[in-house]
């Protein structure tokens, strides 16, 4: 399969933003950041820290990037400056250039946890962050949901032909480029042990001292190594949902999506999705996680997406704010029994919308609940049908 992603929309309108600020552009590494600046601002002046070139003069001289500017043609765009993440003292020149000769700034970085650390210039509300993410099934012409499934939407990968082997590489270039080269963690086994014991646990609630002792590490270390996962953009911790007056006891644990189902599926040791075997609904269901996540993110949608579990078992997948319920089944014939939780959660709080996504091959409604097949939710999704915020 050839890589064409360069024909491919992306859902992010940076141009929004510039009209009054400058932007933060966050992503995993291979999410395809420098290519889509390239492709939106072709003719806007550029320095990629990756080079070393650059990376060794401006590091030397960071007020080197005013003088090159002014020596330029003049900015027939924002200034793009590439892996900032590398640099971060050239903020202060960047914040300056934006004070005193009003220039837009895309600062584009693959991990933010470098620039978090204290004493970095965060600009100081002159710039918004965005985030760009994993191929979503709106930007694909002809996607293919069981390879989705089954290697993710990494633009490298998913367009691959040998996706397995790229995967292995990519997850290889995490932890030595982003984690052991960044000393984000002290040793990397143990870092590693764990990144497969959080694979395997994915969907599930966190327990720390069980993920500890698969990584034989101590308890503490397994919530810092979270921290690590968050800061470089490659998991998240979905907290759950808290009905404001809740009728059952809530489950106070988090549990942990990855950005990508294809790195899941390799980290977890998972090597084929099909229809029907025991790994397919937990893929289908990180899946759905990261359609969500980007979406609310491109739609700039505030409110955020968590899950329910009550101590008596009854769970619903994901809830977006406090009005869209969304469960997620890998059967092909939704039963009564399967729309439980979601009638559950209407009795704790008020749902404007309920859907079960699954195999099914056609919509129907139940008792108000939407069975959607997943292509046809996913479709409504990025057409703007669905999980309309109220108001």
């Amino acid at each position: 399969m050839g890589d064409d992603t360069t024909a491919l929309p992306r859902r992010l309108d940076l141009a929004r933003d510039l009209s009054s600020r400058s932007v933060f552009l966050f992503g995993p590494r291979q999410t395809g950041k420098t290519t889509c600046l390239r492709r939106r601002f072709p003719e806007s002046p550029w320095f990629n820290l990756l080079h070393g070139d650059v990376f060794l003069r401006l590091s030397r001289e960071p007020g080197r990037l005013r003088t090159e500017l002014a020596a330029g043609p003049g900015a027939a765009g924002p200034v793009i400056i590439d892996e900032i993440q590398k640099l971060p003292s050239l903020l202060d020149e960047v914040h300056d250039l934006i004070e005193t000769r009003g220039l837009r700034f895309v600062l584009a970085a693959s991990s933010p946890a470098k620039l978090r650390r204290g004493g970095v210039n965060l600009l100081g509300g002159r710039a918004r962050t965005r985030r760009l993410f994993p191929f979503v099934s709106a930007e694909v012409p002809g996607w293919d949901l069981l390879r989705a499934l089954n290697v993710g939407g990494i633009p490298s990968v998913y367009f691959s032909s040998d996706p397995i082997e790229d995967l292995r590489a990519y997850c290889g270039s995490y932890l030595q480029l982003e984690v052991q080269a960044e000393g984000l963690v002290r040793g990397i086994e143990p870092f590693s042990r764990f990144l497969t014991a959080a694979a395997v646990s994915r969907g599930q609630p966190i327990v720390f001292e069980r993920l500890a002792a698969d990584a034989a590490v101590p308890p503490r270390t397994v919530r810092e190594y979270f921290q690590v996962l968050q800061d470089t953009l490659v998991a998240t911790l979905l907290q759950p949902f808290m009905p404001r007056q809740p009728r059952r006891k809530p489950a106070s644990r988090a549990k942990l999506y990855f950005f990508d189902v294809g790195v899941a599926n390799l980290l977890a040791g998972v090597s084929r999705i099909e229809a029907g075997n025991p790994s397919f609904g937990l893929a289908l269901e990180q899946l759905i996680f990261c359609e969500l996540s980007a979406w609310l993110s491109y739609a700039r949608d505030p409110r955020p997406l968590t899950f329910w579990r009550t101590a008596d078992g009854s769970e619903v997948d994901f809830v977006v704010g406090e009005a869209a319920a969304i469960e997620v089944k890998a059967t092909g014939a939704v039963t009564r029994r399967d729309l439980t939780g979601l009638r559950r959660l209407a009795d704790e709080t008020p749902l404007a919308e309920r859907i079960v996504v699954c195999r099914e091959s056609a919509a129907r409604v139940v008792d108000g609940i939407r069975i959607l097949p997943v292509m046809e939710f996913l479709g409504r999704l990025w057409d703007g049908e669905l999980l309309v915020e109220p108001g």
